[in-house]
């Protein structure tokens, strides 16, 4: 009995505020999450004493608490849109612990069901456990936020037509689910490193936290995928220059005026570890492993080998030629071999990345280098109005002001 009151109170003093939240951000209501919560610490101080303390106390807590939400929430007759999400992961049905013991990390695995498409397993894991709004999710896709919402509305409806299954994968089951999961954690980090919405501070540290501690949990579990591993050094290398990316005036600095000494040498030793722990392996790499390799080749030394970031985009944009690699691959190039050969290759990707803030962004840029102001100055202004995040706007504003009326 004494073992069982320790853990209540371990418990209540560990958990309460993280299943409140977790409660609150998918009820999107703190009164029914809180609510939830204090039922499912007294379900837990009768049914402990006689059935003994569950292996995972959070995880029994949190499933519990769902399932006291869901409950309230069918008392009320509030059949609302977030009901039906949660009783697409929660179906009334005991959902076993399995082979996974992190809360969050079960529900990416749980919804990245193969049945569906990859972008939408993709975009309704965002939604549903990334707790990303649809316009967030439609600027990580780059499609309109009709078209995103429109694009989850149909997943929701395969889902409850085909009645998939939504339960807790067996180890066996979970290589097949990987790579979604993989696109899930790599979304979210992406908006905690350059958030999408203009309401939202610039860089969202809670997110990048939280991916890098699902994708840490990930390759535990699965320590000889070395795309899980390419993903934890891709954002270790990536969160390893949080503190060099905004000025105290609130201004977004990129890479090449960044003040290197306020990088995480901790976090850039260790992204270099896992980047050649996947070269020792001899192991053809993957999209993240690739990307991983050039983010260490910019944390490697005092200056970027240009030449070398360009072959491994050589490399990358035959296994993901995306426009926005080819982007990427184009700017690498335009610093390598200069402005002219980078403009040749942004001019091609016009259609494709029109509407994408970096496209203009990445052109002015090099226009200006040419001395084309008035065409930087174009490109500069379409930048500033694709732009939602303050700090991209305001450092945008600096480059345009830069060049003159």
């Amino acid at each position: 009995m004494t073992e069982v009151r320790d853990a209540l109170s371990r418990a209540h003093r560990e958990e309460w505020a993280r299943v409140v939240a977790t409660l609150a951000k998918r009820f999107g209501d703190l009164d029914t999450a809180e609510d939830a919560a204090a039922e499912a610490f007294a379900t837990a101080a009768e049914r402990w004493p006689d059935d003994g303390v569950p292996p995972a106390p959070g995880a029994w807590l949190t499933t519990t608490a769902v399932r006291k939400a869901i409950d309230r929430i069918r008392r009320e007759s509030t059949r609302d849109a977030r009901h039906r999400e949660a009783m697409l992961v929660y179906d009334g049905e005991t959902t076993p612990l399995g082979v996974i013991d992190d809360d969050r990390l079960r529900l990416l695995f749980i919804c990245c069901h193969p049945a569906l498409t990859m972008e939408s397993r993709v975009a309704l894991t965002l939604r549903m456990v990334g707790g990303l709004s649809v316009p967030e999710i439609a600027s990580a896709f780059l499609v309109q936020d009709t078209t995103m919402g429109a694009r989850i509305t149909r997943a929701k409806a395969k889902i409850a037509a085909s009645g998939i299954p939504y339960r807790m994968p067996t180890a066996e089951d979970l290589p097949v689910r990987t790579s979604g999961v993989l696109a899930v954690l790599f979304l979210v980090f992406n908006e905690g490193y350059l958030a999408s919405d203009s309401a939202s501070p610039p860089l969202r540290q809670e997110l990048t936290a939280e991916a890098i501690r699902l994708t840490r949990l990930l390759r535990e579990l699965l320590p000889a995928n070395g795309e899980v591993t390419g993903l934890l050094a891709l954002m270790l290398l990536i969160d390893a220059r949080r503190a060099a990316r905004v000025s105290v005036a609130g201004e977004l600095i990129p890479l090449f005026e960044q003040d290197r000494m306020l990088w995480d040498a901790a976090l850039i030793s260790e992204g270099h570890a896992l980047v050649r722990e996947r070269l020792a392996s001899g192991v053809a790499p993957g999209r993240f492993q690739l990307l991983a390799a050039i983010n260490a080749v910019h944390t490697d030394g005092a200056a970027t080998d240009w030449s070398q970031v360009v072959a491994l985009y050589d490399q990358l944009v035959l296994i993901d030629p995306s426009p926005v690699v080819r982007l990427s691959r184009a700017i690498a190039v335009g610093e390598s071999e200069g402005a002219v050969s980078g403009l040749a290759l942004m001019d091609g990707l016009t259609a494709d990345l029109g509407g994408y803030p970096p496209f203009p962004a990445a052109r002015a840029l090099l226009l200006a280098q040419l001395g084309r102001d008035d065409e930087a100055r174009v490109a500069y202004d379409a930048a500033i109005s694709l732009a939602q995040n303050s700090a991209e706007v305001a450092y945008l504003r600096r480059r345009r002001a830069e060049l003159g009326c």
